[in-house]
This record gives C-alpha cells, sequence and structure tokens, in this order.
C-alpha cells in the first residue's frame, strides 16, 4: 500500500467515523453513598454515553447536595458535577447534553428520589413506567425542563 492510498483511506475513515469517536470524553465527577449500587450502574451509563466518570462516595452525601445547591425537595440519589454544573439523580444522557447545549441562567437538572425506569435504575416486571419531570435547578420556583417516560 503506498502512501497516497493510505491517505485516502485515513480520510475516507474520518468522513465515515461519527464526530463522537473523535471527542475528548467529558469528564463528570458523580458523589454517592458508600452502600448505593444503583449509583455505580448510573456511572458506567454516563460512561458509556461520552463522560469519563471519577466516582466518589461520600458518607454525608445530603451534605454535599445540599451545598450545590440542590433543594431538599429535588434531592434524589447521587450528585453528578459536570463543569460548573450539578446533576441530582438519574437523569438521561441525551437531557445533560441538551441543557448543556442551552443551560441559560440554571444551574443543573434534578429528577427528586429514584424512580424505576431511568438509567441505572431498571424498571420491575410488568411495571408502567410513568413520566417523570426532570426539574431545573438554581431556579427561584420549580421549572419542568423535560419528561422521562
Amino acid at each position: 500500500m503506498n502512501r497516497r492510498t493510505l491517505l485516502n483511506a485515513g480520510i475516507a475513515l474520518a468522513v465515515l467515523a461519527p464526530a463522537t469517536a473523535f471527542a475528548a470524553p467529558i469528564k463528570a465527577t458523580l458523589y454517592k453513598d458508600p452502600s448505593c449500587s444503583c449509583c455505580e450502574a448510573y456511572a458506567k451509563y454516563l460512561d458509556k454515553n461520552g463522560y469519563k466518570v471519577k466516582v466518589i462516595p461520600s458518607p454525608n452525601l445530603e451534605q454535599v447536595t445540599l451545598a450545590a445547591g440542590i433543594p431538599q425537595s429535588m434531592v434524589g440519589c447521587h450528585l453528578t458535577r459536570i463543569g460548573d454544573y450539578v446533576f441530582e439523580g438519574h437523569i438521561p444522557a441525551p437531557l445533560i447534553a441538551k441543557f448543556m447545549a442551552h443551560p441559560g441562567k440554571a444551574e443543573g437538572l434534578a429528577i427528586p428520589g429514584m424512580p424505576a425506569g431511568l438509567p441505572g435504575m431498571p424498571a420491575m416486571a410488568g411495571m408502567t413506567v410513568a413520566p417523570i419531570a426532570v426539574y431545573l435547578v438554581g431556579t427561584p420556583k420549580p421549572v419542568v425542563f423535560a419528561t422521562v417516560g
């Protein structure tokens, strides 16, 4: 194979490959209760969706969460920091990307509790997953950003 053929093959691969194949993973830090396994599953989900997740077990998770500006009514399972933003709970990666593209004045997103059927939280057999609200964080009052399910 000569240099010209090799160069053309390289160009063809670059054109055909998805852009995400060349993008560096986005760094994320996930704070979780040391005994929670669903948080580990969520971290793996984020890893598969373009994030490089550092997991930090935190015995004082509620303090970390509240200090990050998550209201008590919005507390979920774990807190993920991506850049200057916070994401509370099992938020699907496409919603994180949508928020990051246009965050406005919000500080992040939150899904209160641990609803089944979200990434890292499997649905039980025969269970119907109702629409789940995803809220903006850092707004004067709760504002629904999107729904899941």
